[in-house]
Formats: C-alpha cells, structure tokens, sequence
C-alpha cells in the first residue's frame, strides 16, 4: 500500500522549485559575447549606453538592442545587462566643433538673428556639435515641422540688416520639392542652405555607428522605418536616434556635406549684415 505524500516526504533543504529564480546582471562590458534570446543573434558587445546594446557577431554584423526589453543567454544562461560603470571623461579643450572652448561661459543676451532647422532630431545634433558656438555668439537655434510653409514663415520673420535669418533644410538637391520651395525665398537677408541626405540621420557617418554605408530605403516608405528594418535594430525610432546622437561626439563624426552648409549659416547669422 502507497502511503500519501507527507509534509516532509520532500528534502526541505533542497531548493522551492515554485521560487523564482532572480536573473543575475551582468555589465555590458566589451568583448562579452551573448546570445538575444528572441532571434537568437549572438555577438560581442561592441557599444552600450543607458538604453541600447550594440551587438557585433563572427561575420561583422550589428544589432541594436534595448537594454530593459531585451533577454539574454550568456553561455546558455538567462541574464540581464547593464550599462557598465566608467568614470566621467575629463572636460575637452576644445567644442565639438572644433572650435577653441570658452572657459567660464556665461549665458549672452540672444540676437535677433535666428536659424531655422527643419525638425528636432535636425536642431538636438545642431546643438550637439555647434551648441557652444552659438551661445558664444548668442545665436538661437529654432525647429519648424517641415519646409512647407517656409516663405510666409520668413515673411513673418520679418528679415532685416541687422535681423538676419539662417536656414537649414533636408534634401536640397536640384528638381527636390525642397529646392522649390526655398527658390520662393529672395530676401538678401536670408540665406537658405542645406545637405543631400533625406533625412539628418544620414549626415552621421555610418563608420561611427558601426557599418559601412547608410541602407538604401525603396521609395514609399518612411525612410527611418526602412532603414531600422534593414540594420536589424530592435528598437522605435526615438530610441535609435537617441542612441545614434549619442555617439556622436565631434565634428569628425558628420558628413562634409552638413558640416559646410552649418558654419556657413552660423558665418552668415552673425555677421554685420551692412
């Protein structure tokens, strides 16, 4: 006869299988190889922020992966990274433009010349690399949601000699709707400049972020939507671009082709106007 289960037939040292188990965390540390659990990409950590992981595999190929969101296996184990622990780097010498920084800078009564950009993620690596420069100057940097309506948003602007306007717009290249709409523009006291890319993303050189050349996106679909599908990246569009502005960090790490067109606005917002 089979006596029922007791409250001690189980060893009461061994260990609640209905307990569970708490993932260890594990840096992101370089070189750390590991497994996403959900695709099964595995690779080296080649970069990591507080919100992404940038993973590289045997054949050179990158990931982006969010830090939270993510699961990973390390040597076929569970785990969780975090963004690794690292002392602040020391202060540059010069901006991230390049330019000689200015110790002991204090906040300037801003001119009444302005420049214009077309959207945010525009504006936010216009102040990551020339932010200094302007607050030297006293130059304010604004952001429209496209170029649309820009002629009546110069002529309310009102440009004058001593009120001089700057703009910088995506996809100014021959036969573009763009370039139509800025040939509208004839005041001598705007200067209306722009790069080639369709969207400032690809002004940052795609080397800084790990690949060779930025993905061609067929036409009709949004160009940020493609271009994450083609990378692999696990990740909204905010966040990549947060991730993407983050190694940026000299003006070493943008096209010519935007660097030109910037410091000739910033050339043109703050001279004299005579």
């Amino acid at each position: 006869m089979v006596s029922p289960p007791g409250r001690y037939d189980r060893d009461v040292l061994a260990p609640d299988p209905r307990r569970r188990r708490r993932v260890p965390e594990i840096p992101a540390e370089p070189e750390l190889v590991v497994e996403d659990a959900s695709s099964g990409f595995c690779g080296a950590v080649v970069a990591c922020d507080k919100e992404a992981v940038t993973l590289e595999d045997r054949h050179g190929r990158r990931r982006l992966f969010p830090l939270e969101q993510a699961a990973f296996l390390l040597d076929g184990e569970p785990v969780t990274l975090v963004r690794p622990v690292t002392d602040a780097p020391p202060a540059p010498r010069r901006s991230a433009s390049g330019s000689i920084a200015v110790d002991g800078l204090r906040a300037r009564v801003a001119q009444t010349s302005r420049i214009y950009v077309e959207g945010v993620h525009d504006a936010e690596l216009v102040e990551k690399i020339w932010g200094h420069d302007l607050r030297v100057e006293g130059v304010v940097v604004e952001y429209l949601s496209g170029v649309d309506e820009l002629p009546s948003i110069v002529a309310a602007f009102d440009p004058a000699p001593g009120r001089r306007l700057g703009v910088l717009v995506d996809h100014l290249v021959p036969g573009s709707k763009e370039s139509r709409i800025a040939a509208q523009v004839g005041s001598p006291h705007v200067l209306i400049v722009g790069h080639p890319f369709v969207d400032v993303w690809a002004a940052v050189k795609p080397s800084v972020l790990g690949f060779e050349h930025w993905p061609q996106v067929p036409r009709g679909r949004p160009w940020k939507e493609g271009v994450l599908a083609a990378l692999g990246w696990a990740v909204d569009p905010a966040t990549a671009w947060r991730h993407i502005l983050r190694q940026v960090t000299t003006y070493k790490d943008l096209s010519p082709e935007l660097l030109a067109p910037v410091e000739e606005l910033i050339d043109f917002v703050t001279a004299s106007g005579e």
